[in-house]
């Protein structure tokens, strides 16, 4: 059979999208259900339709068809025909346009309409009725695309997780209002790994971007009719396809191109990705993918079928438990890796991919399958372990290796450094990577992220400005957002001109900062902590795509040389990044890996650990594992309280003050066995070299 556009064959069922062959493009896609699917072709400019073709020809579950003539930058979607039985789970309307699940990149923007409606809105009948308007003005098309690249000699950094340094990034919000990076790359991929951006994150002492979600993703309804977008994310439509507005007319090449110039620096790039849920909503939503095509393949159904399981809170539920759904995303990681050469994964509400029928299961499908796959072996792999379904709260128990949000690391160091009273226990276990969560089934400290602020939550800056959130701006009246904060507006709320406030603040980030930087575990840095960002005390600024989460350039210059100080004893001092929990045992030398000091020196009893009034924590740091940096060692101090005299370990003859939170500038000095240390701050005391004496 011809069409004017090339011949048309039968094709293969793999690979699965749309791949460019050496005369055209063979088209593969997924639906257990449909009776039959079409081919759709468009124009260049996606307003006409030139062409339909039936996908006669199927391999299991697989359609599939080629069409010679075809190349890459051509535009395409899909309509299924089959039953529409929501009750029963079918939502099958072939009036739909439906993007391609493994489309390489859109073209176009999503208009919302209610013909992208499966059914007819106001109907009496609800979601059950069926509305018959083309809604293919309507949606982006679905592009072939040529993911060739000249690489070169691209390498991935491979950094070790004791030497990662995660620095937690917006693509569009970090350069969008950098004054030297031209107006045109400012809030894309290119500007993210433009020179300044590398100097920046290189002098920083970062090892490792982590991006906001890049995978294509449409604008809630909701927020488009209030006038604000989705400016997080994560509200996938695309598992293969880059978010083409932090493109130009080739997003995926800009993207691999961002990747090369940072590997070349030597910094990572880990995608924070979404397989939880996708961006069609609950059975109110649009239908513009997987509801069309597959309805019961793709989400896990209530009893029933007509209604969606919510463990996300966005409205559907991905179902990794089917195979082709867990193909589709296992697919997708390796495609990330290997075509864009990603380092690694942050998965979003990750305890729904490991939920099967029985529940969350560590040894579940999913981390088999991940696990097992040679194409993601090596690349760094980050859950945030919870949801809001049952039993979503899964801190601890991934397998190895991946890596987890610690949010009782982010609330006890707040907490800490809020004043709270009887918070010494608590920060001790997270200084030493929180081994009452993580120390089972051989994994490392490093398997712990510690964080005290993230993309979700008050910013660094505004967690010391503000006791309550000030989320108006997204127009839900302040409910969104979290409200316990564990956070202080140190004596005045918001903005202030009181210099001694504006002092107690600096300090307080600081010391949170340091914090940070001198616990065991894997630190992560929100981007623009170290520039003094705030969002004005908005808390859940998902929907604040302008100035707000825009960050100000050059920002606060000496709280950025901290945080490279910190990074850089950090890198100096391999204590402070080990692999192995500590729990005080004895080295062959006699010293303990770990010694709890009181500021007069002397250990702290049991009853001592309970003290409301323990504010002051001194922590004697050693290498646990024998070898070349066995020698390295450090006396930390972290100080809720007022000033107080510290007596200095006798362990060494005489130590230095490396690093003081409340005289950042200051220089190393030393020697000294006793110093007073003042109200609300950290120290860091290393032992004077050999030969240094008082």
């Amino acid at each position: 059979m011809s069409y004017p556009l090339g011949t048309v064959s039968a094709g293969r069922a793999w690979p699965m999208g749309a791949s460019l062959t050496d005369d055209g493009v063979n088209f593969a896609v997924f639906s257990a259900h449909a009776s039959g699917i079409e081919l759709c072709l468009y124009s260049d400019d996606g307003r006409r339709e030139v062409a339909r073709l039936p996908l006669i020809a199927r391999e299991g579950d697989i359609w599939h068809i080629h069409v010679s003539g075809l190349q890459a930058g051509q535009l395409y979607g899909y309509r299924a025909s089959g039953a529409y039985q929501p009750d029963q789970g079918l939502r099958f309307n072939a009036h739909k346009l439906l993007l391609d699940p493994y489309a390489r990149g859109l073209a176009g923007r999503m208009r919302w309409s209610d013909a992208v409606m499966g059914y007819k809105v106001g109907s009496g009948r609800a979601d059950q009725s069926f509305d018959s308007r083309d809604s293919a003005f309507a949606v982006p098309k679905s592009v072939v695309v040529d993911p060739s690249f000249a690489w070169g000699r691209d390498a991935r950094p491979q950094v070790p997780m004791a030497e990662t340094v995660i620095y937690e990034a917006h693509v569009k919000a970090l350069t969008k209002q950098h004054p030297d990076i031209p107006p045109s790359l400012r809030g894309t991929y290119a500007g993210l790994a433009h020179p300044v951006m590398i100097e920046h994150y290189r002098r920083l002492g970062v090892t490792t971007i982590e991006l906001l979600p890049v995978q294509a993703f449409v604008d809630e309804r909701f927020l488009v009719a209030k006038g604000l977008s989705n400016h997080w994310g994560y509200n996938t439509i695309g598992f293969f396809a880059p978010e083409p507005r932090y493109g130009g007319a080739n997003p995926l090449r800009e993207m691999q191109a961002m990747v090369k110039a940072l590997h070349a620096a030597g910094l990572e790039v880990v995608m924070d990705v979404v397989y939880n849920h996708s961006g069609e909503g609950d059975e109110w939503g649009p239908t513009l993918s997987f509801r069309g095509l597959d309805n019961q393949s793709y989400y896990r159904l209530a009893e029933g079928g007509r209604r969606y399981v919510n463990d996300t809170g966005t409205g559907n539920t991905l179902d990794l438990t089917q195979p082709a759904v867990l193909r589709l995303v296992m697919d997708s990681l390796r495609y990330w890796v290997e075509q864009v050469h990603i380092d690694g994964f942050r998965f979003d509400l990750a305890t729904v991919l490991g939920r099967e029928q029985s529940g969350f299961d560590p040894q579940g499908g999913f981390f088999d399958a991940l696990r097992q796959d040679p194409v993601l072996a090596g690349v760094k792999l980050i859950a945030e372990p919870w949801d809001i379904g049952p039993g979503g709260y899964q801190l601890g128990r991934y397998p190895q290796p991946f890596a987890e949000w610690n949010d009782r690391y982010r609330d006890g160091v707040r907490r800490f450094w809020r004043g709270d009273a009887g918070l010494a226990p608590e920060l001790s276990r997270r200084l030493l990577g929180s081994a009452d969560v993580f120390d089972h089934d051989r994994r490392a400290a490093t398997a712990s992220v510690n964080f005290i602020t993230s993309h979700d939550g008050f910013t660094l800056h505004d967690l010391v400005s503000y006791s309550v959130k000030r989320n108006l701006a997204n127009g839900e009246d302040n409910r969104d957002g979290h409200s316990d904060n564990h956070s202080d507006n140190m004596g005045e709320e918001g903005p202030t001109q009181d210099p001694s406030i504006l002092a107690a603040r600096d300090l307080r980030k600081r010391n949170m900062l340091a914090t940070l930087f001198l616990s065991q575990g894997t630190p992560m840095l929100l981007a623009g902590d170290e520039l003094g960002h705030s969002q004005a005390g908005n808390n859940n600024a998902y929907a604040q795509d302008n100035p707000l989460t825009w960050i100000t350039w050059p920002g606060d210059a000496a709280l950025t040389r901290f945080v490279a100080r910190l990074t850089a004893l950090r890198r100096k001092h391999p204590v402070l990044r080990q692999a192995r929990f500590l729990h005080g045992h004895a080295r062959a030398d006699g010293l303990a890996e770990v010694i709890w000091r009181r500021a007069d020196g002397t250990l702290p009893a049991g009853e001592f650990w309970h003290d409301p009034a323990f504010r002051c924590l001194g922590l004697e740091v050693r290498m646990a594992a024998a070898g070349p940096e066995a020698d390295d060692t450090l006396y930390l101090v972290f100080n809720s309280g007022g000033a107080v005299d510290l007596t200095l370990p006798e362990t060494a003859p005489a130590w230095r003050l490396e690093l003081s939170s409340a005289d950042p500038e200051a220089a190393v000095s030393g020697p000294l066995t006793r110093l007073t240390m003042p109200a609300h701050s950290v120290f860091v005391f290393a032992p004077c070299p050999i030969g240094e004496t008082l």
